[in-house]
């Protein structure tokens, strides 16, 4: 607090200046100190430390923040080591690097994902810059005034680069780390032109931020035109599958073709089967450890399940986005409730589509293939499927839709590990008011309905 303290006194107050995140902080602490005594007559308890939790509250909330009206600094960056494993712990360790950056009030360096999935042959990691993957220009201009990215020929090279060591282990705590995080926008540490973050992947980073604000970063997130065209292209045979088996049943109708509108009005269903064989060793372990039961589920399970919910428009196709490589049952076609057409890449004829590319741009592929299903089905303990009930949720939001639970809405999520009254999937929607990415980044059978 002295260090502080001391900041604010070579400040003016009220002047253009107050620049400094830790002195703002103080300020505004004081303020809620001030106006906490002059009503504290008034005050009802609710419980021992109410008050005081509150005050803790603005401090960690302000010491968060940087200066609306100021912006992201352009001439200030931070700099984080590649960004790995699967698409989207990816995305979310890129998200935790983009509010990092804006903790500290600087510009965050385009940073390297990794085209390949190897966990631990750190050596076998492929790079491959963000904007082959996501557009860049389109990124900075959805999230101005909220996060930046800048790229390594912004840098003036004026001043040398300061390092960041994280901290890690059980005594670093989340604590320790925010406090970390403070120090480091204080001069003379701030006067450096780039921070350096130096130690794991920022997925494994403490996490310090509500999911509406890794969620503003997601929004921002726009795959760049060659790979949305290669997912218009799978789902546009998934649709024409559905036109063809509908054809068989019912009255063709007037348009309903390739090339007419109505195909895109055409419903399907896709499904996040996590049966692979990596997935089935590491959620048993998983089970274990949290002495639950939710989280595995095997093929028999995920088809009844699927087959149960309410509602479905059949004759229909279920897409199965499934890790081909690492699947060990090659009958996950067989025993799907009549009027359910399962389809995987090889029996959609797409598999050629996804062979042209490495592990990253196929999952982002099926990723929007998921992301545009009238129903999309998956496992709560998955980062991917996560991730899709996410913006599932963030679109019915926008559409004035609260609470999916119990309702017909429009582009519903089920978690197929979770089972439901009628022995259907649970209804899924993401809470967005949550503190921290916890629930999503790791998993949870807490999925609101």
């Amino acid at each position: 607090m002295d260090i502080s303290s001391s900041n604010c006194k070579q400040s003016k107050f009220f002047g253009r200046h107050l620049n400094s995140i830790a002195c703002k902080c103080v300020i505004l602490v004081v303020i809620s100190l001030v106006i906490r005594a002059a009503l504290l007559p008034t005050i009802t308890f609710s419980g021992s430390g109410g008050i005081e939790q509150k005050s803790l509250v603005l401090l960690h909330n302000c010491s968060l923040s940087v200066n609306s009206g100021l912006g992201i600094r352009k001439d200030k960056f931070l700099e984080v080591p590649q960004i790995v494993w699967g698409l989207n712990n990816q995305k979310i360790a890129f998200a935790r690097a983009c509010l990092t950056a804006r903790t500290l009030n600087r510009t965050l360096l385009m940073p390297s994902l990794s085209a390949s999935l190897f966990y631990k042959e750190v050596d076998l990691l492929k790079p491959i810059s963000l904007d082959k993957v996501f557009q860049f220009d389109k990124f900075n201009s959805l999230c101005t005034g909220f996060v930046k990215l800048g790229r390594y020929s912004d840098l003036s090279n004026r001043t040398g680069v300061f390092e960041l060591h994280k901290g890690s282990g059980r005594k670093w705590t989340i604590e320790r780390d925010l406090d970390q995080l403070r120090k480091h926008t204080e001069d003379p540490i701030d006067g450096y032109e780039v921070i350096r973050i130096v130690g794991k992947n920022p997925f494994l980073w403490h996490d310090h931020w509500p999911v509406k604000d890794y969620a503003k970063v997601f929004e921002c997130l726009v795959l760049v035109d060659e790979i949305t065209k290669e997912a218009d292209k799978v789902v546009t045979k998934i649709r024409e599958k559905v036109i063809e088996l509908r054809s068989n049943t019912e009255p063709v109708q007037d348009g309903a073709n390739s090339e007419g509108s109505t195909l895109q009005l055409v419903p399907y269903v896709a499904v996040h089967m996590r049966i692979e064989i990596d997935w089935m060793i590491h959620c048993k372990k998983l089970e274990q450890r949290l002495n639950i039961s939710q989280i595995c589920s095997s093929k028999e399970e995920i088809i009844e399940r699927v087959g149960n919910i309410v509602g479905l428009n059949t004759p229909t196709v279920v897409y199965l986005a499934v890790a081909d490589s690492l699947l060990e049952d090659s009958f996950i076609l067989n025993g799907w409730k009549e009027g359910l057409l399962p389809l995987e890449k090889k029996k959609l004829g797409v598999d050629g589509i996804y062979k042209k590319y490495p592990y990253l741009i196929q999952s982002a592929i099926d990723y929007e293939v998921c992301l545009r299903a009238d129903i999309f089905v998956g496992n709560s303990f998955s980062t991917f499927s996560s991730l899709i009930a996410l913006e599932r949720t963030q679109k019915m939001i926008k559409m004035g839709v609260t609470s999916s639970c119990g309702m017909h809405v429009r582009w519903p999520s089920y978690a197929y590990n979770i089972l439901g009254e009628l022995k259907e999937p649970r209804r899924w929607m993401t809470n967005m008011s949550d503190s921290s990415l916890q629930a999503i980044s790791y998993g949870s059978n807490d999925i609101s309905c």
